[in-house]
Parts: C-alpha cells; sequence; structure tokens
C-alpha cells in the first residue's frame, strides 16, 4: 500500500517555528511533484507550496510566501516544509501529496498523507 507519512506537528506559539516532513512508503517519489496542503476546521483544503521532482521549481500561496520553504531530502524522495513565523491563522491540519506536476490544483496531486496537526497560540 502506497503511503506519505507526515510528521513534525505540533503547538507552537505565535512568531515560532516548525519543521514538518514527508517521507513516503511502499513506493518512491523521487520522479514526482510533491506539496504541501492544508485544511482549517470549517474551510477547505488549501494549497500552501510545491515542489518539481529536482527540488528547482517551487510555488508558495501568498499567504505563506516569505515565511514558510519546502524543499525535498538529498535523495529526493522526502520533502519538508520549514515554517517560521508562524501565525494563528496557519492553525490547521497539513497534508502531503505527491503528483505528476507542479501545481496549486488539489485535484492533481494522486498520493496524499494522512495530516499533521500544527496549532499556533496567540
Amino acid at each position: 500500500q502506497v503511503q506519505l507519512v507526515e510528521s513534525g506537528g505540533g503547538l507552537v506559539q505565535a512568531g515560532g517555528s516548525l519543521r514538518l516532513s514527508c517521507a513516503p512508503s511502499g513506493r518512491t517519489f523521487s520522479s514526482y511533484a510533491m506539496g504541501w496542503f492544508r485544511q482549517a476546521p470549517g474551510k477547505e483544503r488549501e494549497f500552501v507550496a510545491a515542489i518539481n521532482w529536482s527540488g528547482g521549481l517551487t510555488y508558495y500561496a501568498d499567504s505563506v510566501k516569505g515565511r514558510f520553504t519546502i524543499s525535498r531530502g538529498n535523495a529526493k524522495n522526502t520533502v519538508d516544509l520549514i515554517m517560521n513565523s508562524l501565525k494563528p491563522e496557519d492553525t490547521a491540519v497539513y497534508y502531503c501529496a505527491a503528483g505528476q506536476h507542479t501545481t496549486q490544483a488539489r485535484g492533481a496531486y494522486d498520493y496524499w498523507g494522512q495530516g499533521t496537526q500544527v496549532t499556533v497560540s496567540s
């Protein structure tokens, strides 16, 4: 069974930092684009950041640009999301996803993780 497994979520005060990681299980995703999405209670899942297979192309949502950084591991099979200057409005469940295209479109991703909770207190 193919899975993506997120880790690194938790509770942090506003202004703090967290590092989320995503690792695959069951197959390699080194040739796939990977993305991070988030979903707050009562809201739709929204795009956060995406990176292409080589790590040379990245996209960010305007709300996180300049604060979050997406990167791939040396083997290109893992992806991290470094989150700085966190705000209470960043509170959400964060999901890792993998797909054929580097895009903000949620429907373009074929594989999803179970999510990890990030809570930012004011």
